[in-house]
């Protein structure tokens, strides 16, 4: 699962290949088969086990409001590492890109990875910004995650990591995000 989710992270989820990844990890292809009788059940594991991680990581994080700024920087670090590690791309960023070759299992996990975020985000501006209607914190949400996973595929076609972190600080300074 780790080989195949650095293979989707560098190159997408259509690139993965069984014969390629049985032979990254020195394995017969039918090894793989046997845990995992489809790409699509093998993309379906990886998506979960990503957004599962995502929500471990997320509920590990501070919605003390003093901690704000903290934890606002925290989060988007998270997504800023996939860049530092040989200039990869969230998981579950990449494999929106490639929605309609998505088998639906695998998609449902996928956008499981955007609730998780999400929602998560929604209850951390709530915090921030208590007078905001439901509304306006759902579309906030959407709208810092949507920054964040557009910012990183942007810089990651640059090859530049300073290019997402010049824009999470001028996201930050136009008040995109509730603290920074």
């Amino acid at each position: 699962m780790d080989a195949a989710k650095l293979v989707v992270q560098r190159e997408g989820y259509n690139a993965l290949s069984f014969r390629e990844l049985a032979k990254d990890i020195g394995i017969k292809n039918a090894s793989v088969h046997y845990h995992f009788p489809t790409k699509g059940d093998l993309g379906q594991a990886l998506a979960k086990r990503y957004a599962e991680e995502a929500k471990a990581f997320l509920e590990g994080l501070s919605l003390i409001k003093e901690d704000g700024a903290e934890t606002m920087r925290t989060y988007v670090e998270a997504f800023r590492l996939a860049l530092k590690n040989d200039n990869r791309m969230c998981l579950c960023g990449i494999m929106l890109a490639e929605r309609d070759a998505l088998p639906g299992p695998v998609l449902t996990e996928v956008e499981r990875f955007r609730s998780v975020n999400v929602d998560w985000l929604r209850e951390f501006i709530s915090v921030h910004r208590p007078k905001a209607g439901e509304v306006e914190l759902g579309d906030d949400a959407l709208a810092i995650f949507s920054a964040i996973e557009g910012a990183q595929l942007v810089a990651r076609g640059s090859a530049d990591i300073g290019m997402f972190d010049r824009m999470m600080d001028r996201y930050g300074s136009a008040g995109l995000f509730p603290v920074w």
